[in-house]
Formats: structure tokens, C-alpha cells, sequence
């Protein structure tokens, strides 16, 4: 008897859905994406989502050993069995960065592109989530002025976890030409083969059902 496919619940416009898809594909790991509409409410939304997401939020990933949502959980999960993309020896410095990323630039950017394109923030509120992108640009500008990748000479799940809302950053009003070094990762990125944009790679076209 087969094996069923893994299953990703994601959506176009969620960078954290994108880190996890891309993550999959870099490892080569079969499985079916399901496109999620996040404009219903949660509990309006499809009903194999709502049956499967413990907080009703994009990505849900399952597979044989259970169901896991937050993404940078899901990407250590992949790392783990895998061995992998930051999951052998480097796996303290990739959690260290999954960790930094969630409370850094998953945070800002993510929310500075949300303000300026889904919602009607207090200006105030807008110009801190800019500071804090500033800054954690900044912090990884020092990073690329001194090694290609996050955790030396290849890619990671370190670096796909980092960069996945930077692929918006022309959403959130952000210039990335002030770091350079960053734009140079990000090429580096995209160079790699099976990497895509998150608007080719989360397209509802590119889902099961």
C-alpha cells in the first residue's frame, strides 16, 4: 500500500507558507501543496484546513509523523529527518537563526508589507516596522559582508527562513540597494537550482485541489 503524499496548506501572499515550500523542493520532497483562500475567516475556510490547523493560520504541513504548523517548526521538522540544508552538524546555529528570524525580520518586514499593502496602520506604527527592518537588514548585512550563507559556503534552511519575506521587499517600500551584500545573497538564492519566486512557486494553479 502507498504511502500518502505529504500535504502543505499555504497561500501566495505568506512568506512563511513560501519558506516552507521552497524547503521542500530544495530536498526534493514529494508532496501536494493545497492552496488556502485567506480572505473568508478562519473558520469559514476550507474545511480540511480548519480540521487540520491548530490556530487556523498558513503553513499546516502534515506528513506520516503528524501535523505541525509555525513554519520555521516545520522547517526544522524537514532539516531533522533529513540531515540536510542546515540539519547535521549545523543544527544549533540553524535554530539559533529560525529562532532570530521569527522575532526579527519575520516580524518586521512581514509586518511593515502588511501595513503598506493590506491595511490602513497609524503612520506610527508603519515607521517602527521600518526601523526594525532597517535594523535587522543591518544585522544581516554583517553577516554577508563576511560569508556568501548564514552558516558558511552553501545555502541553508537558515538563510530560506530569512529571505523569505525579503522576496516582498519592494512590497513593504523597502530599497534593498542600501545592502548590498544582502541583494548578493538574495541572487545567490534565486541562482539555485529549484529556487523560485513566491509568486510562481505558491500560485493557486501550482496547488492539488
Amino acid at each position: 500500500m502507498s504511502v500518502p503524499l505529504p500535504i502543505l496548506y499555504g497561500n501566495r501572499e505568506s512568506g512563511h507558507s513560501y519558506k516552507v515550500r521552497q524547503t521542500l523542493v530544495l530536498l526534493g520532497v514529494a508532496h501536494e501543496y493545497r492552496y488556502v483562500d485567506l480572505q473568508p475567516p478562519r473558520a469559514e475556510r476550507r474545511p480540511d484546513f480548519v480540521a487540520a490547523s491548530p490556530y487556523g493560520e498558513v503553513p499546516v504541513f502534515i506528513d506520516e509523523d503528524g501535523t505541525l504548523a509555525q513554519s520555521n517548526a516545520i522547517l526544522l521538522h524537514l532539516v531533522r529527518r533529513d540531515g540536510r540544508l542546515g540539519g547535521g552538524a549545523d543544527l544549533d546555529r540553524t535554530t539559533q537563526w529560525l529562532f532570530w528570524e521569527a522575532n526579527r525580520i519575520g516580524f518586521s518586514l512581514a509586518n511593515l508589507r502588511f501595513a503598506l499593502r493590506f491595511a490602513a496602520e497609524d503612520p506610527a506604527v508603519v515607521a517602527m516596522f521600518r526601523r526594525r527592518t532597517e535594523a535587522d537588514l543591518d544585522r544581516l548585512a554583517q553577516e554577508f559582508d563576511r560569508r556568501p550563507y548564514l552558516l558558511g559556503n552553501t545555502p541553508s534552511v537558515a538563510d530560506i527562513s530569512c529571505a523569505g519575506y525579503l522576496f516582498f521587499a519592494d512590497q513593504a517600500e523597502i530599497d534593498l540597494g542600501r545592502w548590498p551584500s544582502v541583494g548578493g545573497w538574495l541572487d545567490r538564492l534565486a541562482a539555485t537550482p529549484g529556487w523560485a519566486h513566491p509568486y510562481e512557486l505558491m500560485d493557486a494553479k501550482q496547488a492539488v485541489s
